[in-house]
């Protein structure tokens, strides 16, 4: 409920030094109260193991451990939003968030003796710890400082998340009207701010060929590169080109074609992995805003885009 959440102004770890005589004042016997190998906090940010050593009168002690590479957010990312779950779902009756000590498990260095991190919050906002500070902290420490064994490794009810298969990339014919508003940030002369839906469809109408001197994305006619693409496209499909040598198979097209120089490097863009027209999502770009407008500009109807493909 919410008027059990601290008021006033935030509370301060006092003191919050991280050092040998802070430990030594936390220093109590306390025993484990929870143990939840797959402790996962309300907003699904990642699990990881939750060791939490309590005792009448004594500050909770909160000792994290988690894999390297993990699904979700790390430790270290996420310290104040893990802190923060565990002092509003297991210690809600203190005025400050648990004494938090981390681990990170390298799994490429199994045999390696664990290493914890004592972290130190500054101040808090509601359940929220802020402005974290990292030290080291043996485990000698850390089991004096709790008085009771603190484990070292994920815990056997520790459940891996299943591996998704990485996406595939893929080649496609692409409707430009559909691509979302380009927000050109190179050519301010001829691309100031994007083009509106109205004129975007009136190129689709009255479109425009040739070149224009203003950039090399207005140098040539788009109409005739796509033309190519879409061909270059269809050579690929019936020959099951890889996506990563469709760069090789849109030069040769432009050198068969006899294409000028601005040609063979507008269609070779087209089919580079690293360069090609990638729309994101909520309708931005991952790559060829630039070239998309200056389509529009042309009112070109169809291009290739680059996008993945997720495995089912």
């Amino acid at each position: 409920m919410t008027n059990d959440l601290p008021t006033g102004p935030a509370p301060e770890p006092v003191p919050h030094s991280g050092g040998p005589d802070e430990l030594a004042a936390l220093t109590a016997p306390r025993r484990l109260t929870v143990d939840d190998p797959m402790f996962t906090p309300p907003e699904r940010l990642g699990t990881f193991r939750l060791q939490l050593f309590t005792a009448p009168g004594a500050r909770p002690v909160a000792v994290a451990i988690q894999i390297a590479g993990e699904e979700g957010m790390g430790l270290a990312n996420a310290a104040e939003r893990y802190a923060g779950a565990v002092w509003e779902r297991h210690c809600s009756d203190q005025d400050l968030p648990p004494v938090w000590v981390e681990c990170q498990i390298l799994p490429e260095e199994p045999l390696q003796e664990a290493r914890f991190q004592r972290v130190v919050f500054a101040g808090t906002e509601g359940y929220l710890p802020r402005r974290p500070r990292w030290s080291l902290i043996t485990l000698e420490q850390l089991q004096d400082l709790v008085g009771a064994p603190v484990a070292t490794d994920r815990g056997t009810g520790y459940v891996p998340r299943p591996v998704l298969p990485q996406p595939l990339l893929e080649f496609d014919e692409f409707p430009v009207v559909r691509l979302g508003r380009p927000r050109p940030f190179r050519e301010p002369g001829c691309m100031p701010a994007g083009i509106s839906w109205w004129r975007r469809w009136a190129r689709q109408i009255l479109p425009r060929r040739g070149a224009r001197t203003c950039c090399w994305y207005h140098g040539g006619d788009w109409h005739t590169v796509n033309t190519m693409a879409l061909q270059v496209l269809k050579q690929a499909r019936a020959r099951s080109v890889d996506p990563q040598d469709m760069t090789n198979l849109a030069v040769d097209h432009a050198t068969a074609t006899g294409a000028t120089d601005w040609q063979t490097q507008a269609l070779t863009s087209l089919f580079s992995i690293a360069n090609a027209i990638q729309p994101g999502s909520q309708s931005s770009y991952i790559n060829g805003q630039h070239r998309a407008q200056a389509m529009l500009d042309a009112g070109v109807r169809r291009t290739v885009a680059l996008h993945y493909v997720h495995r089912t």
